[in-house]
């Protein structure tokens, strides 16, 4: 009987030291602050992908049809923009505590700003599962403030997520097309 209760009372303590880390894990930025007044938030599902790759584009053209391709096989796709600072910060541990289990391509610094790329292996070398990007303090290379929902702003931060099988030779072309800060660079990698 006190065997059993003893082993009943380790295995509760070890649950309660192990509940901060299972909220860690289970924490998404994204989900996070998909509602919040102080982000811009896109969340770009499948399907929208698909029907871009339906539209009526010359196929013939081997670039553009390169650029479906890829467009096709991405299964999610989801950024966060915000200015503000504390948000910032918490999108920074989040890459931090996430990105231990993607592999860091690239790290870009540039007159105070970070740019990070951290990708998940895919088929071959020059595909991935997963994508992240990570854009911090572009607030201190923007001269003029963006309107965003009718509010001024200085951009802080960036935070890209693409799923699915992505060839890293055609994802600058895409990150250009979006305007999404630090996908110039995935182009200087490809060269």
């Amino acid at each position: 009987m006190m065997k059993n209760i003893k082993n009943k009372l380790i295995v509760v303590v070890v649950a309660i030291m192990l509940w901060p880390f299972t909220g860690l894990a289970q924490h998404n930025i994204f989900d996070k602050y998909s509602d919040n007044i102080n982000v811009t938030y896109v969340n770009i599902k499948p399907k929208m992908f698909q029907m871009i790759a339906e539209m009526g584009i010359d196929v013939e053209d081997e670039e553009s049809k390169a650029y479906m391709d890829m467009v096709k096989s991405i299964t999610s796709f989801r950024t966060i923009v915000t200015d503000n600072k504390d948000i910032s910060a918490d999108i920074a541990q989040w890459v931090k505590l996430n990105s231990s289990g993607l592999e860091e391509l690239m790290e870009v610094r540039d007159g105070g700003s970070q740019v990070y790329f951290y990708v998940k292996e895919g088929k071959d070398i020059n595909h991935v599962k997963e994508l992240l990007i990570f854009v911090n303090g572009l607030d201190s290379l923007m001269d003029d403030k963006v309107e965003v929902n009718g509010e001024v702003r200085k951009i802080e931060t960036v935070v890209v997520s693409l799923k699915g099988d992505i060839n890293l030779k055609q994802i600058s072309k895409l990150t250009d097309k979006m305007n999404i800060p630090g996908g110039k660079h995935l182009e200087k990698k490809e060269e």
